[in-house]
């Protein structure tokens, strides 16, 4: 049986907005964020799937206001930012330099002092999606959809991703046996 997984970035928060690194911090939706999602619904051929959500609170908020009755789920949470967290990327620039170009440069093995890569998101993601027992969605964050477009593409996170993928819409991956997620649909629009 092939099963499926959807998956949705949550909407927007005031640290998107300043494009601060946000990995565990816990945020709320903002305003934006809120109006984003609030009167919209998921496709009806994905409402009877079981649904999933990170921990953190953007997530829950935006699973809410798609009136998703979503379980909160550990291996859905952010990739964790460490050190880095709350700055932005121009001001990791400014801050390390040279040294931090070299750093973005090892793509999936990029881990900030204190907090993981996104291979091992991937490592955290793939028991996960091996036992999903059928058809299920999530919402989730940035760092843990484009860790599984890496899996599905092999793609080593440096340069352009394989997919160019509009976070307001659903991605659907199917699920190999081994756990491995393949694109099957990408930007699938909200209702």
């Amino acid at each position: 049986m092939t099963r499926h997984i959807v998956l949705l970035r949550h909407g927007p928060t005031d640290w998107n907005a300043e494009k601060r690194l946000q990995g565990r911090t816990d945020t709320a939706l903002s305003e934006a964020g809120r109006q984003q999602f609030g009167g919209r619904r998921i496709p009806a051929a994905y409402r009877g799937w079981t649904w999933y959500a990170s921990p953190l609170r953007r997530t829950q908020e935006t699973a809410a206001l798609l009136g998703l009755q979503a379980t909160a789920e550990p291996a859905l949470i952010e990739m964790n930012w460490g050190a880095y967290e709350g700055s932005t990327l121009e001001e990791l620039h400014a801050k390390y330099g040279a040294a931090f170009a070299a750093y973005e440069a090892l793509g999936l093995d990029l881990q900030p002092p204190g907090g993981e890569s996104p291979r091992q998101v991937q490592q955290r993601l793939l028991p996960w999606l091996r036992n999903l027992p059928g058809n299920a969605g999530a919402v989730t964050h940035k760092g843990v959809i484009r860790a599984i477009l890496a899996l599905a593409f092999d793609w080593p996170m440096l340069g352009k991703p394989p997919v160019r993928l509009d976070w307001r819409c659903l991605q659907e991956f199917s699920i190999t046996e081994d756990g491995r997620p393949v694109l099957a649909a990408a930007n699938v629009p909200l209702e």
